[in-house]
C-alpha cells in the first residue's frame, strides 16, 4: 500500500511540473506581459513581451515588432529574458532526470539508489525552475505598479497594466515549485519506509516452558518420596 501511494505522489508531481513547464515556456515567448489602450484610438491595444511589441486592432489584425536592442531594454526585462530562458532549460533537464527516476518505469531497476538520486535531482531542478519563473514575473509586476501610480507622469500619458502572461507565469512558477517539492518528498517517503517482515521469515523463538527446553547442564530435581514406592 505504501509503494502504490508513493507512485501516485510521483505521478501527480510529474503532471504538476509538466503543466508548469509548458506554461512557463508559453509565458516566455508570448507578447502579453503588459498592455494598454490609447485614449486617442481605443480600438488599438498595445501589448509588450520580452521579445517584441504588438498592436492588436479591433478588426483582428495584429502587427508585431521586435525590440530594437537588448541593451536598450529596461533592467527588469533584460534580467527576465535570462531567467525565463534558464527556467525553461532547467525544466527540460528536470523532465529527463525525473522521468528516468520514477518508480513506475523499469529503467535502472537494479539500482534503487541511482533512481532516488535521479528523482531527487529532477525535483530540485523543477523547484529551481519555479523560482526562476516567479522572480522575473514578480519583478516586472512590481515595476509596472510603480510606474502606474507614479505621480510625476501626467494623467494623459497611457500607462502599462498587467497582461495575461504575467498571471500565467505566476501559475507556472507555483506548479513547478509544487511538483518539484512533491518529487523530493517522494524520495524521502520511499527512503524512510521499512517493509514489514512476513511471519514466515521471522526467527522461531524457543519455548520458555516444557521439558524440551531443559538444558543438559541443568540440575535434575530430586525424586519425591512417592516415586520411590514400588
Amino acid at each position: 500500500m505504501e509503494w502504490s501511494c508513493n507512485t501516485r505522489v510521483q505521478a501527480g508531481a510529474m503532471l504538476l511540473a509538466l503543466f508548469g513547464w509548458v506554461s512557463s515556456c508559453v509565458t516566455t515567448f508570448v507578447p502579453l506581459w503588459k498592455n494598454f489602450n490609447l485614449d486617442l484610438n481605443e480600438l488599438e491595444i498595445w501589448t509588450m513581451g520580452l521579445w517584441q511589441v504588438c498592436i492588436m486592432q479591433e478588426e483582428g489584425a495584429t502587427e508585431c515588432k521586435a525590440h530594437d536592442s537588448f541593451l536598450a531594454l529596461p533592467l527588469e526585462l533584460r534580467v527576465s529574458r535570462v531567467l525565463m530562458c534558464l527556467s525553461n532549460g532547467l525544466g527540460l533537464l528536470a523532465l529527463f532526470f525525473a522521468s528516468v527516476g520514477l518508480d513506475c518505469w523499469k529503467t535502472c531497476e537494479g539500482k534503487p539508489s541511482a533512481k532516488k538520486q535521479l528523482l531527487l535531482a529532477g525535483g530540485a531542478a523543477f523547484s529551481t525552475a519555479g523560482i526562476t519563473t516567479l522572480v522575473p514575473v514578480s519583478w516586472v509586476a512590481y515595476t509596472t505598479v510603480l510606474e502606474f501610480w507614479d505621480e510625476a507622469v501626467p494623467d494623459i500619458v497611457p500607462r502599462w497594466e498587467f497582461g495575461e502572461a504575467m498571471f500565467l507565469g505566476w501559475f507556472a512558477g507555483s506548479f513547478l515549485a509544487a511538483g518539484g517539492s512533491l518529487l523530493i518528498y517522494s524520495t524521502c517517503l520511499s527512503r524512510t519506509g521499512v517493509p514489514a517482515v512476513p511471519p514466515s521469515a521471522r526467527p522461531l523463538q524457543p519455548a520458555t516452558h516444557g521439558p524440551a527446553t531443559m538444558s543438559p547442564w541443568s540440575h535434575h530435581s530430586h525424586p519425591k518420596n512417592a516415586d520411590l514406592v514400588i
